[in-house]
């Protein structure tokens, strides 16, 4: 046996009170107040704190890029190309009058001046792309203390040098390992917890404690990230029966929202922890997983969400319709099936502050493991959820009408950029069918007016 000499016993018993402490710590002002939903307001305290470091730290990073002549941030690009809201043969139209003084009714079919119509779409397309710029991070306007979020970061002065070294000390020394921490204790209570329900006959008891367990488990997660919620509207609350669709910017989004009511999951079966977790969850609620030769089927995807839904007693299930993570700065194209299915529908609007750390998840830059660290080692989650009233599909609307008349609730409740584009995009090439739109639209116009002028000769 070693025998410990005094210094190295009292080392041993400051680093066992230094962890009993921690412990109590996060025990009595974290787990606890997430277990019971109530809050000392030490993470406002510290978003108000934050703001005025940030603050100062903008100025003084202003006032030394104006002193040595650098530029601060990257050129914004949104509005740089006026665009009018106007039709395709207003102006074709407009392009054949400046070119010459005959009237659109009173030309051929083609002329060459319309080729510069599409010229001109196309520049501004390459120029002001509305689309590929949503699956990239913003750039603040203000600096965070984050160099990641501002690329023309560069030596300004010591104090600010000091200031930023400091910033990564508290956040990856300190922060970080609370917080996983944290999120090793919710997942692990949350695989556990709902284990045990799933062992309990079904009934209103094991109905309310996996409820509560799923609530707690993803409150301390929330945690994990010092997420910092703000809901608004709670009374339009997704209820059973029902389907919550919302605007999709993070992996993220769920713990958000599910940190605050209960929502049956829908997904594809993994395989790892997440395959743990999913199968421990579904002994305890009725979550739809689908396996991977299954989630192509959109009819049998459809009959199972039918079922779900049907049952009055099952909870609200909880759906993306974009199907891929965007920006934040907008929303795009609604997948038409939730919206096939007939149910009531209660639209959640979720805008992320990005001044605390940005929370969008660029898929196809980041992996899992790499993005949840720079969540884990941002200063904080901000953000606002706003619940809509529910909403049903009117008998003269298909579903993608009203598929689009939520996208566009959404959108504007969030502040959110209402684009008509598909959020697949993100990885494929654009669809030939949108090419094909445009050929359409002009097609049509030039027809149209080739029967105008034949009806007309043959009415004299």
């Amino acid at each position: 046996m070693f025998l410990l000499l005094p210094f190295d016993s009292l080392i041993v018993n400051l680093l066992g009170i230094s962890l009993t402490v921690l412990f109590t710590l996060l025990l009595v002002f974290i787990i606890v107040p997430a277990i019971f939903g109530v809050s000392f307001g030490i993470r406002k305290l510290y978003m108000k704190t934050l703001l005025k470091i940030f603050a100062w730290a903008t100025l003084r990073m202003e006032r030394g890029a104006k002193e040595k002549n650098h530029q601060l941030y990257k050129p914004y690009t949104n509005g740089i190309i006026a665009k009018d809201p106007t039709s395709l043969e207003e102006e074709i139209k407009e392009i054949r009058r400046s070119g010459s003084s005959k009237a659109l009714d009173n030309t051929p079919e083609f002329e060459l001046s319309d080729i510069f119509y599409f010229c001109r779409k196309g520049m501004e397309t390459i120029m002001d792309d509305e689309v590929t710029k949503r699956f990239s991070a913003e750039e603040l306007e203000s600096w965070n203390l984050l160099s990641r979020t501002n690329y023309n970061f560069q030596y300004i002065s010591l104090r600010l040098t000091v200031l930023w070294g400091l910033g990564v000390l508290i956040r990856y020394c300190f922060l970080l390992p609370l917080r996983i921490a944290l999120a090793f204790t919710g997942i692990s209570l949350l695989v556990v917890g709902t284990t045990v329900v799933g062992y309990l006959p079904n009934g209103r008891f094991k109905e309310f404690l996996s409820k509560h367990v799923h609530l707690m488990c993803y409150r301390i997660c929330v945690r994990a990230l010092t997420a910092i919620i703000t809901y608004h509207d709670r009374e339009n609350r997704p209820r059973n029966g029902g389907i919550c669709v919302a605007n999709h910017t993070s992996p993220i989004d769920v713990i958000i929202l599910a940190s605050d009511g209960y929502y049956a999951m829908v997904g594809q079966v993994h395989g790892g922890l997440m395959g743990v977790i999913q199968r421990a969850m579904v002994k305890a609620c009725p979550h739809v997983w689908f396996e991977r030769s299954e989630v192509k089927d959109r009819h049998l995807v459809a009959k199972r969400l039918t079922e779900h839904v049907q049952d009055k007693s099952k909870l609200p299930i909880l759906i993306f319709p974009e199907g891929t993570c965007i920006n934040n700065t907008s929303v795009m194209m609604f997948k038409k099936g939730s919206f096939e299915i007939g149910a009531t529908v209660y639209p959640v609007a979720i805008k992320y502050d990005p001044q605390f750390g940005d929370a969008f998840w660029n898929s196809s830059k980041y992996g899992m493991v790499t993005y949840l660290l720079r969540m884990m080692t941002s200063w904080a989650i901000v953000c606002s959820v706003w619940y809509l009233p529910p909403m049903t599909r009117e008998t003269d609307e298909d579903a993608v009408q009203f598929a689009n008349r939520v996208k566009s609730a959404i959108a504007r409740q969030g502040g959110l950029v209402d684009l008509l584009w598909d959020g697949g995009l993100k990885r494929e090439k654009v669809k030939d069918t949108f090419k094909e739109e445009q050929q359409k639209l002009y097609s049509k116009m030039i027809v149209g007016n080739h029967e105008d002028r034949s009806g007309t000769h043959h009415s004299r």
